[in-house]
């Protein structure tokens, strides 16, 4: 089985209400050996959708220490962060990354042209094919414009709240921009994040198995893995059906990042 949870959220992210010690006991309840929290840190997310995500470092590290006091010996415990990828911030980010000493750092976009597409606004704008084809083309802009991080988080994360059926689309429906995207992660050795939790809202995780074997294909080796659990009852969710997905696609390890560097991992059916 796979042993870690690289990608959760607590209280100290603005959508989430879950208690970072609350996150850690289930983690061990679990069985994990290692979990990552990962807060969000979206600078500039629009004043209209009432959260700002945006989070206190010496609030969320003081926290992490707390916990590791109480817990580590029976968990590992690492600090991580998930940037909210825009084109314009890179002084943020460099600055957030240089005054604090995180284990590991997701990239991942979920904006397009300041639009959230969790809200309808952003699928009143062009056909549904067209806003997928939107969000890809933003994902490749704000990674070329800012690439100091580890895993790109959730790759078709548009899937999630695509009005039509998710079930319907497949890695071809975008292919181009899709290898762009995976062509670039590749040549920069970051991670391709595999997120469990779009087994909730599209039957798959994100990103789906298409992407994911054609990431194998163009010679990806870096996979890292996490449930983006914001509540206890999600951290490792479905792990099961996803290593029996990663195994028959003939991936057997994911990385765990440590001090920003990947240690290896053996997934396992057991």
């Amino acid at each position: 089985m796979i042993k870690t949870d690289c990608h959760m959220h607590t209280a100290i992210s603005s959508d989430s209400d879950t208690p970072m010690e609350e996150m850690v006991r289930a983690s061990i309840a679990s069985g994990l050996e290692a979990i990552t929290f990962t807060e969000h840190m979206d600078w500039e997310f629009p004043e209209t959708y009432d959260l700002d995500f945006i989070f206190d470092p010496d609030v969320y590290f003081a926290e992490t220490e707390r916990v590791r006091k109480l817990y580590g010996s029976k968990i590992t415990i690492l600090n991580g962060v998930e940037l909210g990828l825009k084109n314009n911030l890179k002084k943020n980010y460099d600055t957030l990354l240089k005054e604090y000493n995180w284990d590991f750092v997701i990239g991942s976009t979920h904006l397009v042209d300041d639009t959230d597409p969790y809200y309808t606004d952003y699928w009143n704008s062009g056909t549904e094919q067209e806003c997928i084809k939107r969000y890809f083309a933003s994902v490749y802009d704000n990674i070329r414009a800012y690439n100091n991080f580890d895993s790109l988080g959730h790759l078709d994360y548009i899937l999630r709240y695509a009005p039509g059926n998710p079930a319907a689309y497949s890695y071809d429906d975008c292919k181009g921009i899709i290898d762009s995207i995976l062509r670039y992660i590749i040549k920069m050795d970051i991670a391709l994040e595999v997120n469990t939790s779009g087994y909730e809202s599209i039957g798959s995780p994100n990103p789906s198995r298409g992407i994911i074997e054609r990431y194998i294909n163009l010679g990806g080796k870096l996979i890292t893995i996490g449930s983006d659990a914001h509540t206890a009852e999600y951290i490792g969710y479905n792990y099961f059906k996803l290593s029996k997905l990663l195994i028959s696609s003939g991936i057997h390890e994911y990385a765990v990042y440590i001090k920003r560097c990947p240690i290896m991992k053996k997934i396992a059916l057991d």
